[in-house]
């Protein structure tokens, strides 16, 4: 039996206009393929998965200090994989929109 994994939302600008044309853009971990992601998504919020697209983020190069005399050192940040998905039908409400009385003015 496969172990659940765990799909969140990702909430940026970009994201949002893709939401608009029925992509939806999920954080999902580096060991999901694009079979598991669909189902998880499809599970979790009830909808119809029609394609998955992914990809690999690597990890930013970064500096440190080691001390006042000695030479900084470097390392990476660690690498993270999205997942672009498209759904057939149905719509998830990751960008909730509240109306007030104060926007209907």
């Amino acid at each position: 039996m496969t172990t659940p994994i765990l799909v969140t939302p990702i909430t940026t600008e970009k994201a949002y206009g893709q939401s608009q044309k029925n992509v939806y853009v999920f954080a999902v971990p580096l060991t999901a393929n694009k079979q598991q992601i669909a189902r998880a998504v499809e599970t979790e919020y009830g909808v119809k998965v029609s394609r998955v697209t992914t990809l690999v983020q690597s990890g930013k190069a970064i500096r440190f200090s080691r001390g006042k005399n000695r030479y900084p050192g470097s390392t990476t940040r660690t690498d993270s994989k999205k997942a672009y998905v498209t759904l057939a039908e149905g719509s998830i409400s990751v960008f909730e929109t509240e109306t007030t009385e104060e926007e209907k003015k």
